[in-house]
């Protein structure tokens, strides 16, 4: 039994020494050996290398003696830490909105539709269904509106430093979104991904009908991707990392060699194995054993 606990301090937080040695203290007060922790980044992230214990022992036992500190804990067993394939979330993850909810606003009809995109990522109603629900409240809106929208883009930070990194270093990146088309090709150009995959919004002269092209990406879909893009490159799964923040992409988190819940819905941080609370996308990278020297800028 062992395992590698990363630590990664929040951008606005430092980890110490003081921290890093109640994590230590921890583990060595449940019988494990603990290894000489090793700074990935100066008080940011290290890791600590334990004997001993299993992965979600050491994690829970270093979670709690950090508190309330702004520190993520990933806590994994020590081979294969870089992956050969991401597969990531759109949405609330690699971009910070949530487009459907900002092609709402044209309609006036923005808090109604961020509500009800609220409960699907959360898993308090049928995903499918929810798309359905609130294009069908979009009927009419002229095209023309997605480029408007899309001024409205941002990326979550550490985006492009986890791809470019990532892709620098050999793995393939590939976007799968609940989400549209029309906003996945953008971001996959933006950020840099290999492909992208998302739904796609019925338009007719150059309006939207309100309905959404058959079949829908949700969560088994993107279960699916995620084992289709590992088949095709002979990935084995536990060389495959996943990262997204809802309900829907619960079964990709559970499935890959390491799938990271991001600034999660509470349910869906509940049930995943490892998360990210307080860092940026760019922990993804200290968890894989990146130092920050090797960071790729995008």
């Amino acid at each position: 039994m062992s395992a590698v606990v990363t630590l990664i301090a929040a951008a606005s937080a430092v980890l110490d020494e003081q921290a890093v040695q109640a994590a230590r203290a921890s583990l060595t007060a449940l019988g494990a050996d603990t290894a000489k922790p090793d700074w990935l980044a100066p008080d940011r992230a290290c890791d600590i290398a334990e004997e001993g214990l299993v992965p979600e022992q050491a994690e829970a036992a270093v979670r709690r003696a950090l508190g309330g500190l702004a520190v993520d804990v990933i806590a994994q067993k020590p081979g294969n830490r870089k992956k050969r394939l991401l597969v990531a979330d759109m949405e609330s993850t690699i971009i910070e909105q949530e487009m459907l909810d900002e092609l709402g606003d044209y309609v006036g009809l923005k808090d109604h539709i961020a509500a009800i995109t609220a409960r699907a990522m959360n898993g308090e109603i049928d995903f499918k269904g929810a798309v359905r629900e609130r294009v069908a409240l979009l009927k009419g809106l002229n095209e023309s509106v997605v480029d408007e929208v899309w001024q409205r883009a941002t990326l979550m930070p550490g985006a492009k430093t986890l791809v470019s990194t990532m892709r620098t270093n050999g793995a393939t990146c590939v976007l799968v979104s609940g989400g549209f088309r029309c906003f996945t090709e953008r971001v996959r150009q933006w950020v840099g991904f290999d492909d992208d995959r998302g739904n796609v919004l019925e338009v007719v002269d150059g309006v939207m009908t309100g309905a959404v092209v058959e079949p829908i990406l949700d969560k088994d879909s993107k279960l699916e991707a995620l084992l289709a893009y590992a088949g095709e490159r002979h990935v084995p799964t536990v060389e495959t990392m996943s990262v997204g923040d809802g309900a829907n992409d619960l079964p990709m988190l559970l499935a890959a060699g390491l799938g990271v819940a991001f600034h999660a819905k509470p349910t869906v941080a509940a049930q995943a194995r490892a998360r990210v609370d307080h860092g940026d996308l760019t922990a993804l990278l200290f968890a894989q054993g990146y130092r920050i020297g090797e960071f790729v800028e995008g």
